[in-house]
């Protein structure tokens, strides 16, 4: 681990002005960052801890509920207004990680995780996230673990979150404070696609802070369900999970969300699947047809084309649990 700063802070804004400098990073929960500080993959000279920030509300916004950026894992996973309301994002948070970490890992911290690409996380490799334009050995590498939507020439690296799944399926908006003022930033426009600049990962500004993320109210967030697909029962990463909503009259689906993990570079919107729903009886034909669409464009690498199918059939069994028909 190389030398770095520590700076503990109290106020927004104080945190916001430490941060603005060179090579600073905000200290949350810490239970990926310190991890790849130990590995050298992320060497920052400032820590700027914000623990003692007062971010941590699960309450009554509107209609919806905001949840503050330093809320817990395990807290939000808890809650009875997630668990009644939003029953998809405490699934989510469950089937992350252990209860020590849930119990240590933030909301804001969450959305921010790094990917789990073995190259990304051994410094002997080169990687474009790591070092711009040194090369993505993955692609020709072992890849079974990593994306088969969004990826590029520069890197097929999966978003590891499975908090942030469910949150996609919810329209959830990311509330942030920063250098420049305040933003609402949604969910689906967080996340960077890899592109020619893998080193990006979202839209955040140097020294911007996560300060909440809110839920709207919604007709399908009530009948929700997130299913995740590992190679062991608990602390693994998805090799693909679906957040799934509906919105059902007398059988038809009304309303519909999709999203992916463990099978894009970013929490995936599957808008395809989604459309395939709408104002079509909840059967086998329907299902059929969203699974087959939440993969549309998919480019599977050598190893891990057993995704595609393993992907389709996740969708199929998530909208059926939701649907009452599993």
């Amino acid at each position: 681990m190389q030398p770095f700063s520590y700076h503990q802070v109290e106020q927004a804004d104080t945190a916001i002005a430490s941060a603005r400098l060179d090579q600073s990073m905000y200290l949350a929960g810490g239970t990926s960052l310190i991890d790849l500080m130990k590995l050298n993959v992320q060497t920052p000279q400032q820590l700027v801890d914000i623990n003692a920030l007062p971010l941590a509300q699960v309450e009554q916004q509107g209609n919806g509920v905001r949840i503050g950026a330093m809320a817990r894992n395990s807290d939000v996973a808890y809650s009875a207004m997630i668990r009644e309301r939003y029953p998809v994002l405490s699934e989510a948070l469950l089937s992350g990680a252990s209860p020590q970490l849930r119990n240590m890992a933030t909301v804001g911290g969450n959305l921010l995780q790094r990917t789990r690409c073995y190259y990304f996380r051994d410094t002997a490799f080169p990687c474009n996230k790591r070092v711009p334009g040194s090369g993505c050995p993955a692609i020709e590498g072992y890849n079974r673990i990593h994306a088969i939507l969004g990826g590029s020439d520069r890197c097929i690296a999966t978003h590891p979150s499975d908090m942030a799944v469910a949150m996609m399926a919810l329209d959830a908006v990311v509330q942030t404070r920063g250098p420049q003022g305040t933003r609402s930033i949604s969910i689906a426009d967080f996340h960077l696609l890899p592109g020619n600049t893998p080193e990006q990962e979202t839209v955040l500004e140097p020294g911007e802070l996560i300060v909440a993320v809110d839920l709207p109210a919604s007709p399908f967030a009530a009948r929700s369900h997130y299913l995740k697909v590992r190679d062991r029962a608990s602390y693994a990463f998805a090799m693909a999970s679906v957040a799934a909503a509906l919105e059902l009259q007398n059988g038809v689906v009304r309303s519909a969300r999709i999203a992916l993990g463990g099978v894009g570079t970013k929490p995936w919107r599957a808008y395809d699947a989604e459309k395939a729903l709408i104002n079509q009886p909840l059967n086998q034909n329907t299902l059929q047809a969203a699974a087959k669409a939440a993969v549309q464009g998919a480019k599977p690498q050598k190893y891990n084309g057993f995704k595609v199918e393993l992907t389709k059939r996740t969708v199929m069994r998530a909208l059926a649990t939701v649907g009452g028909m599993a």
